[in-house]
């Protein structure tokens, strides 16, 4: 598992132990708060979650508090630069990818991205007469995963393969849940190939920039969600992997802002050539949100419709980056020779902040900025979006307003904000059996 962003805080191994009976009751005390939330809400994945010895599948030493925190995940590889390329998610998501999929004994799961602890509590899950395949394109975590699976007795259970997710797994399927445990940008052909007609996939899929890990089943030619979650991963490697194309803005005094495009780039990325060395002006929306209430699906709206939406990150140690969620949010839009970031301010009557947006060379972009946040206040706020997935050679139909359709390699994703009323799950008949 490689979980990372959505709200988990990374740590890194430390060097306290902690005993079995200590560990017994924080695990008790983890699955009771996760209950309590509504991450965990059937027997079953209560069982696994009480079962499985989660620090058994951490670096030694990584204090048993932090193994056991509710969004907390535990790196376990980094790369030269110190970046993650795999880690124990969080709980929390573990959880709920868990309880979005409805497994149940006998069925056939396929994990995509191995560690080795989510595998183990699949195959509790599945039982005796289901079976877990997880698969990694890095060899090392191929080998530790499963030498620890082989460790506390899941050897048999579970078989760790060293493959790339982009094709189909040779000698295993077809599956009747897959789950992948690392950011999607695109849904390739051979997760739906080597999935049951009746199956569940679980996904962290990328939109422009934007994670949700969702829970899709077929209906008809394409895919349907039916249930989402604000989370994300570390980025898929291999051939699936999808590269953002990233620009620097050096300002006068030195700092430097950094522009993230998933797709869509502007072509003519010259024209911000010197942006910050104009005067920002700010435009203010006139919607307000109230103090600690989360705007996560604002963020999707704007990766959805807004123009020129980009990512934008700034050096640390910079003023703007020490007001980084406090007066602006990574999040924004070049519109020509203007760009601008999503920004906050006290609202008139103090309760929570008025959005708004800051640009820099000229007002077009916060213009924009402001139109899409004020168009999700009046239509999209109090709606939950609901997503499609479009395979090539499927032809996406006339989708009701609002939505939005962003284009892959391998088909389309769909966004609706629908009213409740149109907007309920598919849910399919329950498949009991093992594999077909």
């Amino acid at each position: 598992m490689t979980s990372l962003n959505g709200g988990e805080h990374v740590i890194r191994a430390a060097n306290t132990t902690g005993d079995f009976e200590r560990a017994a009751r924080l695990r008790d005390e983890l699955v009771d708060t996760l209950r309590s939330r509504g991450k965990i809400v059937s027997p079953a994945v209560e069982k696994a979650f009480r079962t499985v010895a989660r620090e058994t599948f951490v670096p030694p030493g990584t204090p048993l508090e932090e193994v056991y925190a509710v969004d907390r995940a535990v790196v376990t590889k980094t790369d030269e630069h110190g970046r993650s390329l795999s880690s124990v998610s969080a709980t929390y998501i573990q959880a709920r990818m868990i309880e979005m999929a409805d497994i149940h004994p006998g069925m056939a799961v396929l994990e995509i991205g191995s560690g080795g602890y989510n595998a183990a509590l699949l195959a509790e899950i599945v039982g005796p007469d289901g079976y877990v395949v997880s698969i990694d394109i890095d060899s090392e975590i191929v080998e530790r995963a499963g030498a620890l699976l082989s460790r506390t007795g899941y050897g048999g259970r579970v078989s760790v393969v060293h493959a790339d997710a982009e094709y189909p797994v040779p000698g295993f399927g077809p599956f009747d849940r897959t789950l992948v445990t690392v950011g999607a940008w695109d849904i390739p052909p051979a997760w739906l190939d080597q999935l049951v007609a009746d199956g569940v996939l679980v996904v962290p899929l990328r939109m422009n920039g934007i994670t949700r890990t969702i829970a899709f089943r077929r209906d008809g030619d394409h895919l349907t969600s039916s249930d989402a979650e604000v989370a994300g991963f570390v980025p898929i490697q291999g051939q699936g992997a999808h590269t953002e194309r990233t620009f620097l803005l050096p300002d006068p005094n030195g700092a430097r802002l950094w522009l993230q495009f998933d797709s869509g780039a502007p072509e003519e990325i010259r024209l911000l050539d010197g942006v910050l060395a104009t005067e920002s002006v700010s435009v203010w929306s006139g919607v307000t949100i109230g103090k600690g209430i989360s705007f996560a699906d604002l963020h999707l709206w704007l990766a959805a419709f807004l123009p020129g939406f980009c990512r934008i990150s700034a050096d640390p140690g910079t003023d703007l980056a020490a007001k980084l969620g406090k007066t602006w949010f990574p999040l924004g839009g070049v519109v020509g020779g203007s760009f601008a970031y999503l920004a906050v301010r006290p609202a008139m009557d103090d309760t929570g902040v008025e959005f708004g947006a800051t640009a820099h060379g000229g007002r077009a972009a916060a213009i924009a900025l402001v139109e899409q946040i004020q168009a999700w206040d009046r239509t999209g706020r109090h709606r939950s979006p609901s997503f499609g997935f479009w395979p090539a050679g499927s032809t996406v139909p006339k989708l009701p307003e609002p939505s939005a359709v962003l284009h892959k390699r391998h088909g389309a994703v769909s966004i609706s904000w629908l009213p409740a009323s149109q907007n309920t799950p598919i849910i399919r008949p329950r498949r009991v059996g093992g594999v077909n």
